[in-house]
């Protein structure tokens, strides 16, 4: 085995000690992290909820994406690394393809930040690599047709609710997930830690884009003739 390979087991192994050791415990921490963005925005706010297992919220942050961009990898890094803490247990991601056709990189973002990730949907989805096809010159639609396909396939993961999301995984098993997210959702397909980040994304970008309006208004203003 390489040393690269080897690298990459030992990672492993270290993701499943942290869940046997911690999955149990109330103070497990997840990072929930999820998106805003509204017809013509250039960038999506992304919002990202630290919360215990009690359901106690520890601390929140906002990132940024590029709309039918690239970047969705290295902006939920980024938005990670914004906490400089080292306690969150693991991470969940509301959508592997955001932003419009950003698509992210499961695996690659667990080896950045180091932790287990869970990215979830909530439907059966169609006709994706079409959609690129269509919406993208050929390079741009070949590197996410090429992202999409590094995906793999969703497995569905049925929830106490009685509803049932679908996710991608690395670090952890379908049956630790299932665990896990099950403790954080309340009810319906969310839970609470993406929940919370998304109602936080979407205030972020509506308030800036309030304070745009305002700017601009403002410097309209003739200033008064003294």
């Amino acid at each position: 085995m390489n040393s690269a390979a080897a690298q990459v087991k030992r990672l492993a192994l270290d993701f499943e000690t942290c869940l046997r050791v911690h999955l149990n415990k109330p103070a497990i921490r997840v990072l929930g992290v999820s998106e805003s963005f509204g017809p013509g925005d250039r960038s999506s706010v992304l919002g990202g909820v630290v919360m215990r297992k009690d359901l106690v919220v520890d601390g929140f942050a906002f990132g940024r994406t590029t709309v039918g961009g690239d970047d969705a990898t290295s902006g939920v890094t980024a938005l990670y690394r914004r906490f400089e803490r080292n306690d969150i247990n693991v991470v969940l991601v509301s959508g592997c393809i955001i932003s419009k056709y950003n698509v992210l990189d499961v695996d690659g973002l667990s080896s950045r930040v180091g932790r287990p990730i869970v990215c979830l949907t909530y439907r059966e989805t169609s006709g994706i690599r079409k959609a690129i096809i269509d919406r993208f010159p050929r390079n741009e639609a070949q590197i996410k047709l090429a992202a999409y396909e590094r995906l793999g396939a969703r497995e569905a993961l049925p929830l106490a609710t009685g509803h049932t999301v679908y996710v991608r995984l690395a670090g952890l098993s379908l049956r630790e997930a299932r665990s896990l997210v099950g403790a954080f959702t309340l009810q319906g397909s969310l839970p609470e830690p993406v929940r919370l980040a998304g109602l936080l994304a979407r205030a972020r970008r509506h308030g800036q884009k309030r304070a745009l309006v305002d700017n601009r208004r403002n410097r309209g203003r003739t200033a008064p003739k003294g």
